[in-house]
């Protein structure tokens, strides 16, 4: 259910520079997407896209671009000077586009993106229940240095009286384990009052968010603090490395949810499964299988080792054997497939249809108990049901300007090393022999065959090598 009155800021402007990338730090990928599109998704559980807020600021264009399908809205931070900053053009573009400002604003980082939408409607509802002015979501992590603290009026309280730097920690403060996640929620209003009082007195000359806690603690408002489940959830990566334990995290998490969904994963750690993938029960997943994008497997699959599957839809009662690859692919209800099938874009595959070993499809329909079991390759090319196609049969496609279509009835048979020039036609019930190059349409129920007459000359081998061996003699000194 989505919370009334609540905005979202997402900071997303900066660049990364520890991660010696040119790629924009929030573009960067954990979990088969980018961190930034990971935040979004969790912040559009609590509040619709039009109340999404992206400051963005280095390479804007490249990420603007990225994430435009979601749908939210942008803010620019054309220079970086630092999270005070970023906020005070939030509060500009309020004040300049004429659109009034929501009553409460949740900010979030668009490089933390383990962030659960459980968390942010907690953080908020706290909020409300305290009737705070600002509410700092915290967590205490193994090792706290190089985090700022969150300063509580009483320990057990959740009243906050500073945000203090590591830098600026006293001797008694180091000892508070409790950091600052950079996730806040504001009373609109009150934030926005305070914006124009920060300084850059500070080792970095810039204007710190964090700030504002101590101001609004000095006139008496309420900064109140909720503790994060996990840890995990509230770091943001720095480096590749921090980038990758994220990335870690996330998919274990995902393997997590479809076992207790009733989805059967085999050394989980293995396996390389995307946030997004979902597994109906009884599937099992073998070790070292990728499941990435938006991957759709049904129910009573298996899916064997070292297979990688992009962005398809599997059935139910599939069976995937070892090494296949596919990518934006179809395959209908007990289809068995491989080893070592390649299925490439739009390739749909029946009900009960058998794609066997080192077999090629792209752009394909092939119907119900159609088979294809050895060295082929099947592109452009409408396939009936029943139809049997032989080892190293192939549709040739491609005539070096134009892609060409093979259309297959139902109940063909198809020869081995059969070659079929498109555009053609097979009707429905016909037999193409083995070894035949097929140029021309052939009728219902006919036999084609395309190749030359055999030819056998009886003692050609005999005559060859006694020609041979006449030369190499008369070659001797």
């Amino acid at each position: 259910m989505e919370l009334s009155g609540f905005a979202i800021a997402i900071m997303a402007a900066g660049k990364g520079t520890r991660l010696k990338s040119k790629r924009p730090k929030v573009l960067h990928e954990i979990g088969g997407q980018a961190l930034l599109l990971h935040v979004i998704a969790a912040a559009k559980t609590v509040v619709p896209a039009e109340n999404i807020y992206c400051i963005v600021g280095h390479e804007s264009e490249r990420v603007r671009n990225a994430v435009a399908s979601t749908g939210v809205g942008f803010v620019l931070q054309q220079e970086q000077r630092g999270t005070g900053h970023a906020l005070q053009m939030v509060k500009a573009w309020f004040a300049m586009s004429g659109a009034e400002h929501p009553k409460h604003l949740l900010v979030l980082s668009g490089d933390v993106p383990l962030i659960r939408p459980e968390t942010i409607r907690s953080i908020c509802e706290v909020h409300l229940a305290e009737q705070a002015a600002m509410t700092i979501l915290t967590a205490v992590p193994p090792d706290p240095t190089g985090y700022g603290r969150v300063l509580r009026a009483t320990p057990e309280g959740p009243a906050v009286t500073a945000i203090v730097e590591q830098k600026s920690l006293t001797p008694e403060q180091l000892g508070s384990p409790e950091i600052n996640s950079g996730i806040y929620c504001f009373e609109t209003a009150k934030l926005f009052g305070k914006l124009d009082s920060l300084s850059t007195n500070n080792a970095h000359g810039e204007f710190y968010l964090t700030d504002v806690a101590a101001m609004l603690v000095e006139d008496g408002e309420r900064v109140v603090a909720v503790k994060a489940d996990s840890v995990d959830e509230v770091l943001g990566a720095n480096t590749i490395a921090e980038m990758m334990h994220l990335d870690a995290a996330m998919r274990l998490a995902t393997a997590r949810r479809l076992m207790a969904q009733g989805v059967t994963i085999f050394r989980p750690e293995t396996c390389v499964i995307d946030a997004q993938v979902e597994v109906g029960p009884d599937t099992v997943i073998e070790p070292y299988v990728q499941l990435l994008g938006a991957t759709r497997i049904g129910s009573e699959c298996r899916v064997r080792s070292y297979s990688v599957i992009q962005s398809s839809l599997l059935g139910d009662s599939v069976l995937v054997r070892n090494g296949c690859i596919f990518d934006q692919a179809e395959i209908g209800d007990g289809a068995l497939i491989g080893p070592y099938a390649h299925l490439r874009p739009e390739s749909r595959i029946g009900e009960q249809a058998h794609i066997g070993n080192f077999v090629e499809t792209k752009k394909i329909t092939i119907g119900k108990d159609s088979k294809a079991n050895h060295l082929s390759y099947l592109g452009d090319a409408v396939i009936g049901s029943g139809v049997n196609i032989g080892a190293g049969a192939i549709t040739c496609n491609y005539d070096g300007v134009n892609k060409h279509t093979t259309v297959i009835g139902d109940r063909v048979f198809i020869g081995s090393d059969s070659t079929l020039i498109a555009p053609i036609e097979i009707g429905t019930g016909a037999y193409v022999a083995a070894g035949s190059c097929i140029t021309e349409s052939v009728p219902e129920d006919a036999l084609a065959l395309g190749r030359s007459r055999q030819v056998t000359k009886e003692g050609w081998g005999a005559k060859r090598r006694a020609a041979q061996e006449e030369t190499k003699a008369g070659a001797k000194p």
